[in-house]
């Protein structure tokens, strides 16, 4: 049966009979587990860790600042080296569960020794640090890799869930009930406290595993492709190499590479360095911190949902650019921030744009990518975006970490410099013509 014809409904469905069928509520679900991991383990409890045990001052902050952004530009480089050869896996076997299972199998498991050794009592040194700090470091960038992998095979199977009308809908219904998963994530939180952040580590990680159960057990996805020929690990780079060269013949496929190249290097970074910019610039304290995302969490929940409808009424790519926008003020409102509501008010701002702008890249990249492309697609533009998660930390950690004897205002300028990267993004963006 030929895909068009798998993708019509029989009948017609209610919008929540959409949302609570059991293909699409077991992928969103997946999103409500991977986001626990990533607001966890990414943006708060690792973060402050580093923060706890490396920092102490306004100058050793900026250090730690630094040793976050490297530690996500670490795992960011590995993604740019792998996150293509998914694409061609996806369209070579049609599969996706087989490769979503074994990696977040690994990124529960990394993350459980982190909480291990971080909890551990090793005495040694390496270079001077001690020997369990760095492992713990070693191991996020291996945590971050395949939580993020998963995602590439994640995000594809969105085409496999309803019609092209459909899309923007489901699409924002995972995206919020993703966001959901914050508050699922946080809930461990009053068992920590203001210190002790590794203790997060290991609840985190049982978190992901047990939300992400229903999408390994009675995940769905279309019938798999017939294998091609086997070919050798290597030789996936020339399919990619062939289909970059076939991305120029596609000008707005090329020009929204490069669009979505700039604003998640700002929003990546943006969510690995939050939490210690809010403690060093604004004073937040660890609770203070977590209730600013919890409001942000919510601002995500409204604008992923909202986001959907907006982008089926005005299109994707009016969508895109209008979350640009907002991305921009609210960079520009927490780098000049001088008290907490300014900064609550940049944290809200902030959450609208994360949340839409996967609701808005999903359905245009799946608008303007030929459909027996779309895996190899989604790989460019994963490839895209994790070249930029590398540029986006390593500035903003080269920048606190050369203008650490100035304090606060290495991270005011490296938040700064995102603002640049934004206006950039939205520049080529208006060349983009359907």
């Amino acid at each position: 049966m030929a895909q068009a014809e798998r993708n019509v409904p029989q009948t017609k469905r209610s919008i929540w009979g959409l949302y609570f069928s059991l293909p699409v509520l077991s992928w969103a679900l997946y999103d409500f587990a991977n986001t626990i991991f990533s607001s966890n383990i990414i943006t708060i409890f690792f973060p402050f860790y580093l923060q706890e045990t490396i920092g102490g001052n306004e100058q050793l902050n900026q250090i730690a600042s630094t040793f976050i952004s490297y530690a996500n530009a670490a795992a960011s480089l590995l993604l740019v080296l792998f996150s293509p050869l998914f694409g061609v896996l996806i369209d070579r076997t049609g599969r996706k569960k087989r490769y979503i299972v074994p990696f977040t199998l690994i990124c529960v498991a990394a993350t459980i020794l982190m909480g291990l050794l971080a909890s551990s009592n090793l005495q040694q040194e390496w270079f001077g640090l001690p020997a369990s700090l760095l492992l713990v470091i070693l191991l996020f960038v291996i945590a971050k890799f395949f939580y993020h992998s998963s995602l590439i095979f994640y995000d594809t199977m969105l085409a496999d869930l309803g019609t092209k009308e459909d899309i923007p809908l489901i699409s924002g219904f995972g995206v919020a009930v993703g966001y959901i998963g914050t508050l699922a994530g946080l809930s461990i939180y009053p068992f920590i406290g203001d210190s002790g952040f590794h203790q997060a580590f290991i609840p985190t990680a049982l978190l992901f595993l047990v939300f992400s159960l229903p999408l390994m057990i009675v995940g769905q996805e279309h019938t798999p492709l017939v294998p091609s020929e086997k070919k050798s690990f290597i030789s996936g780079y020339r399919d990619i190499l062939a289909t970059f060269k076939e991305a120029k013949q596609h000008r707005t496929v090329l020009l929204f590479m490069i669009v979505y190249f700039f604003l998640n290097d700002a929003i990546a970074t943006a969510i690995a360095m939050m939490a210690v910019y809010a403690s060093a610039i604004v004073g937040f304290s660890a609770g203070q911190f977590i209730l600013l995302y919890l409001a942000s969490t919510v601002a995500s929940i409204i604008g992923s949902f909202i986001f959907g409808y907006v982008t089926k009424s005005i299109g994707a790519q009016k969508a895109v650019h209008l979350v640009g926008v907002i991305l921009l003020i609210a960079l520009s409102i927490g780098t000049f921030a001088v008290n907490e509501a300014m900064f609550w008010v940049a944290g809200s701002l902030f959450g609208v744009s994360l949340g839409a702008v996967w609701v808005t890249s999903r359905t245009f990249i799946i608008q303007v990518t030929p459909e027996e492309k779309r895996g190899q697609f989604f790989g460019l533009f994963a490839f895209s975006g994790k070249v930029s998660a590398i540029v986006g930390p390593f500035i903003y950690g080269t920048i606190t970490l050369l203008l650490a004897d100035y304090g606060n205002i290495a991270s005011r300028t490296a938040l700064g410099s995102l603002m640049v990267l934004v206006l950039i993004g939205l520049l080529v963006h208006r060349r983009i013509r359907l």
